[in-house]
């Protein structure tokens, strides 16, 4: 791997990672149409990307991550998804998605969140400290796929609700 850059996206970055999410969810593997590419444009056109940084190598963008704001039915502030996180088929196993992940995590801190939410694969979320928990959840996904990660050691309880970016993307 050539030296990895993690960097805000800019205007000109928006095509690029627009391709780069469809072509990393393209082959998944994972259930139902895939439309993570439409999310992030939904969200930065509402103004919703809390966090969008882009993993360039060689002055080629080969990864994405995404946070924006989540809300939890308990009344908890400061909580953000994480998600989607993408790497260009290629680059998938090399380390760039756990750089743009624990960047964000540190960028998210910063800012003063409380925490990230998620829904994600059971076998990697862990090693960036997110759990599972009984008491926090999206209404219709699996409980295994949840995971959180809290700043503060306080999590809430509750259903989490993501932006709407994330239900109407590919409807337009």
């Amino acid at each position: 791997m050539n030296e990895l850059t993690i960097r805000d996206e800019t205007p000109d970055d928006v095509d690029a990672i627009f391709a780069l999410t469809e072509a990393a969810f393209r082959d998944s593997g994972l259930p139902g149409q895939r439309t993570e590419q439409y999310v992030i444009t939904g969200l930065r056109a509402a103004g919703a990307l809390t966090i969008s940084l882009v993993a360039e190598e060689a002055g080629r963008i080969v990864g994405h991550i995404a946070f924006s704001p989540a809300a939890i039915s308990d009344g908890t502030t400061g909580w953000h998804t994480l998600g989607p996180v993408s790497v260009l088929p290629e680059g998938q196993g090399q380390g760039v998605g756990s750089a743009l992940i624990r960047q964000g995590l540190d960028r998210l801190r910063a800012l003063g969140a409380k925490g990230s939410v998620l829904v994600g694969h059971p076998g990697y979320y862990p090693r960036f400290g997110f759990v599972h928990r009984d008491d926090l959840g999206y209404e219709g996904i699996p409980p295994q796929v949840v995971f959180a990660l809290s700043f503060d050691g306080h999590y809430p309880a509750g259903v989490v609700t993501d932006h709407p970016a994330f239900h109407e993307a590919g409807q337009s």
